[in-house]
């Protein structure tokens, strides 16, 4: 599951409008400005290490979060 980067509240995927909303602020972003938004508000000290080990671990939560859906 992703989290709002706004208030931090678990953002569902809605199907029909390819967005995500979140469930505690009503926030809607597609995939794209969620990542946008994210790396705007990421601090800039992650290296690039760093953020290759966070895209490989959001990438895993998806993956095994579309597995378990099914």
């Amino acid at each position: 599951m992703s989290y709002c980067p706004e208030c931090g509240g678990g953002m569902k995927y809605i199907s029909t409008t390819k967005r995500r909303v979140c469930k505690s602020c009503g926030l809607s972003l597609t995939y794209q400005e969620l990542n946008e938004l994210r790396q705007k508000l990421r601090p800039e000290s992650e290296t690039e290490g760093e953020q290759r080990d966070r895209r490989r671990k959001e990438y895993l939560n998806w993956w095994l979060g579309r597995k378990k859906k099914k």
